[in-house]
């Protein structure tokens, strides 16, 4: 069975001191006699002693813990993120709470309370994809606690934020497509009130025009998740005018394209290419291996914290609008030509 944990007041009755005194030992306040401040730490080490961190945020209204939300664990991009951050607070001596809004905007809400009442120092977050309203993130703001979006961001509200190069990322991936002989490029792209599909969309159709590729309603699609990918290319696949290219907005809807184009007996790349953006695991073990964009995770989630240490220490002093965009790039594999 586990010891419990000693108090400041079980090392005051071992060292017949008063809890004050060791309290300031321990803080190495020069009031306390350096031969005390010795006894009392060295006691301390031997029996594991730790600080009460909520005893502490309570009588300090300040931690340092900050709230971390991700979208979804399992997706190689946000978990990168987050080891970004862990990375970057364990260097640098803070805590981080990490919750997972499954992509739901009422559990997003949820976590946001709940990093309210554990008294968070700040928040590093990407919004759930149905999330459209931000009181909960302007109600964080009017306690002070400083909020720093990454990928997913929310332009509603005043706020710090770290993105890729979305649309850099995703011209450069269509332009290569056009110039390895594709005509028809289908876009799968994610809910429309997202940043990153409008700028992904964006540089989608400016690749398009800038080659003088005809681009009409049906060929960009809602759909960003393998499921949906296999449910709905072959039927694109058997027409008549079928594409010869898909640029998806994520690997994992990507591979269903592959998936489906295997379905119906098409050869990629040599009959249809596809794209698409994270280079995950995914995008390695598919076969072929996806030509996709790399996001640079990791970049991000250290960038984030930066932003947001910056914030609470002061270093960042008055600057408004600190903002990082990280640059991505084209890895071409073999589901291109």
């Amino acid at each position: 069975m586990n010891k419990p944990q000693i108090t400041i007041k079980d090392i005051a009755k071992a060292l017949n001191v008063s809890p004050s005194t060791v309290s300031r030992a321990l803080k190495d306040n020069p009031d306390i006699s350096q031969d005390t401040r010795d006894a009392i730490n060295k006691y301390a080490r031997e029996h594991n002693y730790k600080p009460n961190a909520l005893a502490l945020n309570l009588r300090t209204s300040r931690s340092n813990t900050i709230g971390v939300i991700i979208p979804q664990l399992v997706h190689h991009f946000f978990s990168c993120v987050l080891s970004g951050i862990e990375m970057q607070a364990a260097k640098a001596g803070y805590n981080i709470l990490v919750a997972q809004s499954n992509e739901e905007y009422e559990q997003e809400v949820k976590i946001v309370h709940s990093f309210l009442a554990a008294r968070v120092c700040g928040v590093i977050t990407s919004l759930a994809k149905d999330t459209s309203q931000y009181d909960h993130y302007q109600e964080l703001l009017n306690n002070n606690i400083p909020i720093v979006f990454y990928d997913r961001i929310c332009t509603g509200i005043n706020t710090e934020r770290v993105v890729v190069d979305d649309y850099a990322g995703s011209f450069a991936a269509v332009e290569y497509m056009i110039q390895t002989g594709c005509k028809r490029i289908l876009f799968y792209s994610g809910p429309p009130h997202l940043e990153i599909s409008k700028n992904r969309r964006n540089g989608y159709l400016d690749a398009m025009r800038k080659y003088k590729v005809p681009v009409d309603d049906n060929m960009i699609k809602l759909c960003d998740t393998r499921e949906q990918a296999i449910a709905i290319t072959p039927d694109l696949l058997e027409k008549k005018n079928r594409p010869d290219g898909f640029f998806a907005i994520n690997d994992e809807t990507a591979s269903g394209i592959l998936y489906a184009c295997k379905l119906v007996g098409l050869k990629v790349p040599d009959e249809v290419s596809i794209c698409g953006f994270t280079d995950g695991a995914i995008a390695q073990s598919t076969d072929p291996k996806l030509t996709t964009v790399e996001q640079h995770g990791q970049e991000v989630g250290e960038s984030a914290f930066e932003i947001l240490i910056g914030r609470l220490e002061g270093t960042s002093k008055e600057q408004k609008n600190n903002n990082r965009i990280v640059k991505t790039n084209l890895v071409v594999r073999g589901t291109t030509k």
